[in-house]
């Protein structure tokens, strides 16, 4: 429960004159998916794509989120819906800094994301589905969690002995499977063409 007397503090600069700044609006890509789908790999590039174009971004990874501001949660589904909230707050907080966030979270669960989607704003919040499917994210798994999961040795693992509920109307699909990643990322320039401005001055 929040206590009474906290009060938010406008500050004297707008997210809008940050976007301007930046040449971008500060919006937050969601990207949900299996373990081993290939968020991580697509939100990093997406970064170094969009520094490149000079527009200021940061990807808030699952793993690295869970080093530090998340430490003290699990996988249950009450610490699955904490992590996410946690995040999104923080991804509000980027965006009214200026900032594209990229967000690479399994987040199984509808109701998180759609959390995180009313915490962060609507107008700011781009949903994308990396729906690679559980075979193939099994066949990349390097760390050897599915195999663990399957073999009882994993908890509350996505796509094993826990649900993934896939996005009901995302802003994008990204098929990994079909497409490499640079084509994947030109998929994602495509979808955030509305919010970034082509001669750097939105």
């Amino acid at each position: 429960m929040k206590p009474e007397n906290i009060v938010w503090q406008d500050g004297h600069v707008s997210r809008e004159e940050r976007g301007r700044l930046f040449g971008h609006s500060p919006v937050t890509i969601w990207m949900t998916g299996l373990s081993g789908a290939g968020k991580s790999t697509l939100a990093f590039a997406l970064e170094a794509r969009l520094l490149a174009m000079g527009h200021a971004c940061f990807v808030l990874d699952g793993d690295n989120v869970r080093h530090g501001l998340n430490r003290d949660l699990g996988f249950s589904p009450e610490d699955r819906c904490e992590n996410i909230r946690r995040v999104a707050e923080v991804a509000r907080l980027m965006n009214e800094a200026g900032l594209i966030v990229i967000t690479s979270f399994i987040s199984p669960y509808r109701e998180d994301r759609q959390q995180a989607r009313q915490i962060i704003g609507t107008a700011a919040f781009f949903e994308v589905h990396v729906a690679t499917s559980l075979e193939t994210c099994e066949q990349r798994d390097v760390k050897g969690l599915y195999q663990r999961a399957r073999a009882g040795e994993v908890k509350d693992f996505t796509g094993i002995n826990s649900p993934y509920e896939p996005p009901v109307n995302p802003a994008l699909v990204i098929n990994t499977e079909a497409f490499s990643a640079n084509e994947n990322i030109d998929h994602l320039l495509s979808m955030l063409s509305t919010i970034i401005s082509p001669d750097n001055k939105y």
